[in-house]
């Protein structure tokens, strides 16, 4: 048996990548040429159209060469047809088409040159030539535009493909000259034409990994997230780049426009074999919105919200500012409203990621059985580290407070230093607000699904107004 080569040419694009900045505030993905080999490679293995195919390749008595296919009664290559001569000649059957192995080259401006490599071999006897076997060499050269389906989808579409029979072999056996020319002359119109078939069942399970890849994607009860392709794919000698659109959606459907940076993201550069996904800004900005306007962010906090090490009475305040208790007695349960009336405003730069949450809480005494008495308000600003973990679907976040600084309102009559408290609610935060916080914040950042690329092993880079993973094959 020989090794047999299909090349495949995508023209995936006539441009190359960008030098490293992000005009838009897109969501901007590298995927690397080994990833493509891979999903092409897992088609061949997984895919059930193709497996169908290579499958039943074994013989003319079944399957796409059997008694209803090709070979069958009444098909193309039936009885009567191209291949009949040769059967009654010599008797000779497929006997196997291996699966292919995967190479491919990246032609930066022109598209992907794929090679599929496989070995054929076929098998036959007959009153004039006795037992044999051959092998056959095939080279497929077929011609794929990558458009853009209407819902904004990569989508690789077969333009032309033509074949050419290479080498034929005698690997055992006894053929004359004038059959093993018709036996070639046959196989000149037969093998290839089992393997544009091939061609078009890669594209089709590879459209569908395509397809999937720019999706609608749930923020739980704040809506979801679809990924649109902004441009047409570009292409380097490594990596295939696409500019992923992000357009987030509330749960009626309604698509939500909040303010974006127009700032450039200068993407850091992307090493050989590896894939990367970089998440602007905007989508960190949008998830805390969303929170916002929908009240997320709102708690009111009671002393059962609180451990015992973490006095709320009006004793503590006593001790920390007299002048803001008034005339309530000590001994009283305090009540603290923490509302959030603006979007928080998210920094990404020196790998570091910090959220800062705009609050106004209201002091209030709680009072058994009857209405809260409201004490002072405060302005203040929590400042909270943002700890991200990727897995296969979203960009994971939890918070935890830095620190929280406030004032007092300019209504209070009597005039207090607000700071004296910061420690005091800080320890109250701690312990109520940010584990409902982080609770809400399950529904993570959503990352677009690109060729079954796995980030949850990805390196997590946090650079200015963006957030980049990087993951290895």
């Amino acid at each position: 048996m020989m090794l047999g080569v299909y090349t495949l040419l995508l023209l995936w694009g006539l441009a190359t990548p960008c030098l490293g900045l992000l005009e838009t505030v897109g969501t901007l993905a590298r995927i690397d040429k080994d990833e493509l080999g891979k999903a092409i490679q897992n088609s061949l293995v997984g895919g059930p159209i193709l497996q169908n195919v290579l499958g039943t390749v074994t013989s003319v008595n079944q399957g796409l060469l059997g008694a209803g296919g090709l070979l069958g009664g009444g098909g193309l290559l039936s009885y009567g047809g191209i291949f009949s001569l040769v059967e009654e000649l010599s008797g000779l059957k497929i006997e196997e088409l291996t699966l292919p192995k995967v190479s491919l080259k990246l032609l930066p401006g022109v598209g992907v040159q794929l090679n599929l490599h496989t070995k054929v071999s076929l098998h036959g006897s007959g009153p004039l030539v006795g037992l044999l076997q051959l092998a056959a060499e095939v080279n497929v050269s077929s011609k794929v535009a990558l458009g853009m389906s209407p819902r904004g989808t990569p989508i690789l579409v077969l333009k032309r493909c033509s074949t050419l029979l290479g080498h034929i072999s005698l690997m055992s056996g006894l053929l004359p000259t004038p059959i093993f020319g018709l036996v070639e002359q046959t196989l000149c119109k037969v093998l290839p034409g089992l393997l544009c078939p091939v061609v078009d069942s890669v594209l089709s399970v590879v459209n569908e990994l395509l397809g999937a890849t720019l999706s609608l994607v749930p923020l739980g009860p704040l809506g979801s997230v679809e990924f649109t392709l902004a441009t047409l794919p570009l292409i380097s000698n490594q990596y295939i780049e696409l500019d992923i659109n992000p357009i987030v959606k509330s749960i009626a459907g309604d698509v939500i426009d909040f303010p974006k940076s127009r700032i450039p993201v200068k993407v850091p550069p992307k090493e050989d074999h590896t894939s990367q996904v970089t998440v602007p800004l905007y989508l960190f900005s949008t998830v805390f919105g969303l929170l916002q306007t929908n009240g997320a962010l709102d708690l009111d906090i009671t002393p059962e919200m609180v451990p015992r090490n973490v006095p709320l009475t009006t004793t503590d305040l006593a001790a920390l500012a007299p002048e803001a208790l008034g005339k309530l007695p000590p001994g009283q349960h305090l009540l603290l409203s923490l509302r959030v009336t603006k979007s928080p405003m998210v920094l990404l730069q020196n790998k570091k990621a910090t959220v800062s949450i705009p609050v106004t809480i209201h002091m209030l005494s709680s009072v058994p059985q009857g209405t809260p008495v409201a004490l002072f308000q405060l302005n203040g600003v929590m400042t909270l580290n943002a700890h991200l973990a990727p897995s296969s679907t979203k960009l994971h976040i939890s918070l935890s407070l830095e620190r929280l600084s406030v004032q007092l309102a300019s209504s209070f009559p009597q005039p207090f230093d607000a700071s004296r408290l910061e420690e005091w609610l800080s320890d109250v935060v701690r312990a109520a607000y940010m584990q409902r916080l982080n609770e809400h914040l399950e529904v993570g950042i959503p990352l677009p699904k690109i060729l079954n690329v796995n980030f949850a092993n990805s390196v997590v880079d946090v650079i200015e107004n963006a957030v980049v993973l990087t993951v290895a094959p």
